[in-house]
């Protein structure tokens, strides 16, 4: 979509925090997780004033770019003037996450046909793969109370989600909580191959569940596995693919 730069309106910091937010929805859509124009993926803005990004409502996620991407405040009002709509609706589940979790800078939901249905049965994340055992190190669930779009659901959600970074929600989907836009996306990465893994699994034969012992040390395997660094230490391979695809998310 042609939009007008706003990279001089903003901080060299708000610039990249915009890339890289456009980056993340360009891969959601790249691996197949998008639900034409809904769901979102938020991203705070470093400083007091507890400002966001968000998707212009309306748009795919392959359309979405730096400078199309909407700054808004706590209560979804526009910052920077933009042509493109907001949705308040589907700010709630972010903004209720964003203001009790100091080390959310990136919350990501998803409505992907395998994580709704895990998210819909009653034992939900099962121990059975290499995969899960991440998820289930961190994990949490929300009951379902129909489309969430008031406000009076986010304290049973705050509480709900705790300090977990995986939220499973009952009948409607994923989300993951990171300190950066990289770290949300490779847990998303994580948890959508957990459920798509398990639904394969179910389809076949007896199941072997992962001894419990081995979960209690996963946080170690990951920070191993990544060199400390998290989402990091991926990031940098999932521009490059991207840039291979579509370079346009920088405009």
């Amino acid at each position: 979509m042609a939009t007008s730069s706003v990279q001089s309106q903003v901080s060299p910091e708000e610039w990249k925090l915009r890339v890289d937010l456009a980056a993340c929805y360009r891969l959601v859509a790249l691996y197949g997780w998008s639900d034409l124009v809904f769901t979102h993926i938020s991203a705070r803005i470093p400083g007091p004033e507890h400002h966001f990004l968000i998707n212009p409502y309306g748009l795919m996620f392959d359309e979405i770019t730096a400078s199309s991407l909407v700054k808004v405040d706590q209560q979804c009002n526009k910052l920077i003037d933009s042509p493109y709509p907001v949705n308040p609706a589907g700010f709630v589940i972010h903004s209720a996450v964003h203001e009790v979790r100091e080390d959310a800078g990136c919350v990501m939901h998803t409505h992907t046909r395998a994580g709704v249905a895990v998210s819909a049965q009653k034992a939900g994340i099962l121990p059975l793969s290499q995969q899960s055992t991440f998820v289930l190190a961190s994990l949490a669930y929300h009951d379902y109370e129909g489309v969430a779009f008031r406000d009076d659901e986010k304290p049973r959600l705050q509480a709900d989600l705790g300090q977990a970074n995986f939220l499973v929600l009952r009948n409607h989907g994923l989300l993951t909580v990171g300190k950066t836009i990289a770290d949300a996306f490779l847990s998303m990465y994580t948890l959508e191959a957990t459920c798509q893994i398990q639904l394969g699994a179910q389809a076949g034969g007896e199941l072997t569940h992962v001894n419990p012992q081995i979960v209690k040390g996963v946080s170690e395997a990951m920070r191993v596995q990544t060199g400390g660094l998290g989402g990091t230490f991926v990031w940098p391979a999932l521009i490059r693919k991207l840039n291979r695809t579509d370079p346009s998310y920088q405009d």
